[in-house]
């Protein structure tokens, strides 16, 4: 497996440099011309005039010399292109010149494993192959950041925090206003991400034992859960490596001990826990910004080798002062003013994070593979406290919408900027999602998926059809935790929302278009509508062979 430390880049630093001059090459032309105004740039490096390189001047001279003989040639070659893109670039240069920002596949930018340039006459250059950054937040509320996640709903953001960085990714693309974590808590949602099937299928279902795990008994037999993910299955990263990708996951882990090598990503930060790579109490601000700094690399080097990217950054938690850096905490400080210092830590947490999506999409920009990359932020699950989930009931470790009811922002080609999308979706959807966004949709031949590709959706303007192999979606948890109902399950469909308590056998209906924080419950007044969804919620957990708790004897 590669791994790749902070601050180290690879390949050498020098090529890294390289790499940014180039981007600036790419940011004056866009990247169908940049990249060869780029390759020019460094031919004339190598082919420099005599004059640059003559025995009698010195070192620093012979140096000056060479770079301005540089500046001069990227200068004459500039009026060469404009006057290219001036005549059409087909009638006076070569056809495979595309005027488009979007190179060809394998003709340059960050194009992937396609063949050559476009042919002759007005054929249009076939779409370089897209880029795709992932960014799971942990613990983020649905309300945890200054993005409104309804736009009807004026209390579904934080007033008084800025996130600017995500609500570019916003502004630029969709959100989803129904969007659940297939768990609320943070192993299963993420092995259901990697793998697009549920926590109750993989038996997935809880978090190893530890300082992130209760020791909560009551009077059921809980199941015992599989906490190293499946190394049999396909993941979002094996799949994409198959279709010509670099992938690389940079954070924390937490879905076992198995390297993430063995589920196809080319390099990692290996398999961390809560503590990162140095497995330490508070890894963050040094993880938040090492991981950002070990993608920026990598992203630098598959762009300078014309390799499309699945990146996927898996940020760790955070909640005080010694979580972020100072300046992150004053500016925290002064925005969160007249809230307690625990409010302010966990708005410090979510601001360093935006900071560092900040740093990733100025790598982007300079790059330029902005209009040909993809960048989607979930969570894992809710706050802990309602503090960022009002107003929403409840949050981490409990089935109600304030543990599972999580943001989610995507931009990226196609997606109609400042849109909005209301259709009910949850990260099991994202692996065929990304798949069918890149058209490397999952083959048929791969049985199992629960979730269906949103791209749908997302090219129609927030609506459109979900094709999944069942209608509804489920979360199972059969787990003692932070809920005072015990373990559970909840069920739903359309509006409705089904909630199971397993220690008393009570279930508990919620219509959230008119009652999102689940205050009135209809199991007395819709019977019908409870004995409906609570079969289906059986017949779900019986097809997908879950885990159930049992009485104890």
């Amino acid at each position: 497996m590669v791994r790749v430390a902070a601050g180290v880049t690879t390949p050498a630093a020098e090529s890294d440099l390289q790499a940014e001059r180039d981007g600036a090459v790419i940011g004056m032309f866009g990247v169908g011309v940049g990249k060869r105004a780029a390759g020019v740039r460094r031919l004339l490096l190598n082919i420099i005039p005599t004059a640059a390189s003559h025995p009698f001047m010195t070192r620093s001279a012979r140096s000056s010399a060479r770079r301005a003989v540089a500046r001069l040639a990227v200068a004459r070659l500039a009026v060469a292109l404009l006057a290219l893109t001036a005549c059409g670039l087909t009638a006076c240069g070569k056809a495979d010149a595309p005027t488009s920002t979007t190179p060809p596949s394998g003709t340059g930018g960050n194009g992937g494993s396609g063949g050559g340039g476009g042919g002759g006459g007005s054929t249009p250059a076939p779409a370089a192959t897209p880029n795709v950054i992932v960014i799971l937040g942990e613990a983020q509320g649905w309300t945890s950041t200054s993005v409104q996640m309804d736009p009807a709903l004026a209390t579904s953001k934080q007033a008084q925090l800025k996130t600017p960085g995500l609500e570019r990714i916003a502004a630029e693309g969709m959100r989803f206003s129904n969007f659940y974590a297939p768990s609320p808590r943070c192993t299963p949602s993420r092995a259901a991400f990697f793998t697009g099937r549920s926590p109750a299928a993989l038996h997935m279902t809880f978090v190893g034992i530890g300082t992130d795990a209760t020791t909560i008994t009551g009077p059921l037999e809980t199941p015992v859960a599989i906490t190293d993910m499946p190394t049999n299955l396909p993941t979002v990263a094996s799949l994409l490596r198959t279709a010509g990708y670099a992938t690389a996951h940079f954070g924390k882990w937490h879905v076992g001990r198995t390297d993430p090598s063995a589920y196809g990503f080319d390099a990692s930060d290996g398999p961390t826990n809560n503590g990162g790579p140095q497995n330490v109490a508070n890894p963050n601000p040094v993880e938040s910004y090492g991981m950002t700094a070990r993608a920026q690399a990598f992203i630098k080097q598959q762009v300078a080798a014309s390799k499309p990217f699945y990146v996927q950054l898996s940020h760790y938690a955070g909640k005080a002062a010694i979580d972020v850096k100072p300046e992150t905490w004053t500016a925290a400080k002064a925005m969160m003013v007249g809230q307690n210092d625990a409010v302010v830590g966990l708005a410090a947490t979510t601001l360093e994070m935006d900071n560092t999506i900040r740093l990733l999409q100025a790598t982007i920009d300079s790059l330029g593979i902005g209009k040909n990359t993809y960048i989607m932020v979930w969570s894992d699950h809710g706050q802990q406290t309602t503090t960022y989930n009002a107003p929403l009931s409840n949050g981490k470790g409990t089935v109600w919408e304030g543990g599972v009811r999580i943001p989610f922002l995507i931009s990226g080609p196609k997606i109609p900027a400042g849109s909005t999308s209301r259709v009910q979706a949850s990260a099991t959807d994202l692996l065929p999602t990304i798949l069918d966004l890149v058209g490397a949709p999952v083959s048929a031949s791969i049985t199992g998926l629960e979730g269906g590709s949103l791209k749908a959706v997302l090219t129609g303007n927030g609506s459109g059809a979900v094709s999944r192999s069942r209608p509804d979606f489920v979360v199972h948890f059969p787990h003692y935790d932070f809920d005072v109902i015990g373990p559970a399950s909840t069920y739903l469909s359309g509006n409705y929302k089904l909630i199971r308590a397993y220690e008393d056998g009570s279930l508990r209906l919620y219509d959230l278009s008119t009652d999102i924080g689940e205050k009135s419950d209809l199991s007395k007044s819709m019977p019908n509508k409870v004995t409906d969804l609570d079969q289906k919620l059986t017949s779900y957990l019986t097809a997908v062979g879950a885990q159930l708790p049992t009485r104890k004897p």
